[in-house]
């Protein structure tokens, strides 16, 4: 009765990754229990997503050949084009999110083109823009209820933002990676999604794990130019990142449970070291406690099940 946190189902979103082939569902070693799944096994597993009551998906995208600009990202034929309408057709009232970001689709893992200066090769932001415009767009154009930069360039929100509205799409959300890490807590996902730098690190986009007030000031940007929910990753370690923004910004805030936070209990729960279902509910407890209204865990089938035996 005096229970202060409660989890919903409603506040659940789970991340698929989709791939190019027919029948596929290729295991993620360091992720047990998630795919690497083909368009049609994409479309199966939400059917039994929506019937679990998950309001929304996640799609991160592997495509079929990769270059220096990333270009199968925004190609009205890419994966994640060709998913979306897909699901579109079979689960309409599932929300469709998408992640916009380059590191996927660019040859060489980082998150924009690149400007090489005096020998030493960097992400060029202000050349970046115009394609996360496309991808976005490209998405939209399939279907997509909702986008997710998660790239952290600079500016990327509002030119998102001017993007959709001129091109009719003036309805349509932008979920951003406010506050995005440059976290030790991303190898899983980076073998999911076959998106490892092929050089150096994401550390000049990302931020440093030292900082807070810094998070504050990159949200206040995102908000600024337009995003209508603010997302802070990762979850575990940062949730005195999330109760500051909640209580600055006081606007629906996404946390992302990342991969590596979910191998970390997956592994300790294989040698019976702790308790898994225990422990995912204690997270995804701490994180809403923190401030998060929406959470994105690969957890989120496992939580549905959970709550709806009172957990």
């Amino acid at each position: 009765m005096i229970r202060q946190t409660r989890l919903s189902v409603d506040q659940l979103v789970y991340p698929l990754f989709v791939r190019p082939g027919s029948g596929v569902r290729q295991p993620i070693n360091s992720m047990p229990g998630q795919y690497q799944l083909s368009v049609d096994m994409l479309v199966a597993e939400c059917g039994k997503i929506m019937d679990l009551g998950i309001p929304a998906v996640l799609l991160f995208g592997i495509p079929e050949h990769k270059d220096s600009a990333g270009s199968e990202a925004y190609s009205e034929t890419g994966i994640i084009q060709q998913a979306v309408r897909a699901i579109k057709k079979v689960c309409s009232d599932l929300l469709v999110i998408t992640d916009v970001c380059l590191c996927e689709y660019t040859d060489h893992g980082h998150c924009g083109v690149l400007v090489d200066r005096g020998g030493r090769k960097d992400v060029d932001n202000d050349a970046t823009l115009p394609l996360l415009v496309k991808e976005a767009l490209s998405h939209v154009e399939a279907g997509a209820d909702m986008v997710a930069p998660s790239d952290m360039m600079d500016g990327r929100v509002g030119a998102i933002r001017a993007g959709l509205d001129e091109s009719g799409f003036p309805h349509v959300p932008i979920m951003a990676y406010a506050a995005k890490y440059a976290s030790s807590y991303y190898g899983p996902f980076r073998e999911a999604a076959e998106s490892t730098p092929q050089f150096g690190d994401r550390k000049s986009y990302q931020m440093d794990v030292a900082n807070a007030d810094e998070a504050l000031r990159e949200v206040a940007a995102d908000v600024e130019e337009g995003a209508d929910i603010i997302m802070v990753k990762p979850a575990m370690n940062y949730l005195d990142i999330i109760r500051r923004v909640k209580e600055r910004f006081r606007m629906p805030t996404a946390a992302y449970h990342v991969s590596g936070e979910f191998a970390a209990i997956k592994a300790a729960a294989a040698n019976g070291w702790i308790d898994e279902k225990g422990a995912a509910i204690e997270t995804t407890l701490a994180i809403a406690r923190a401030g998060a209204d929406i959470i994105i865990t690969y957890f989120a089938k496992d939580l549905a099940c959970w709550i709806k035996e009172g957990l």
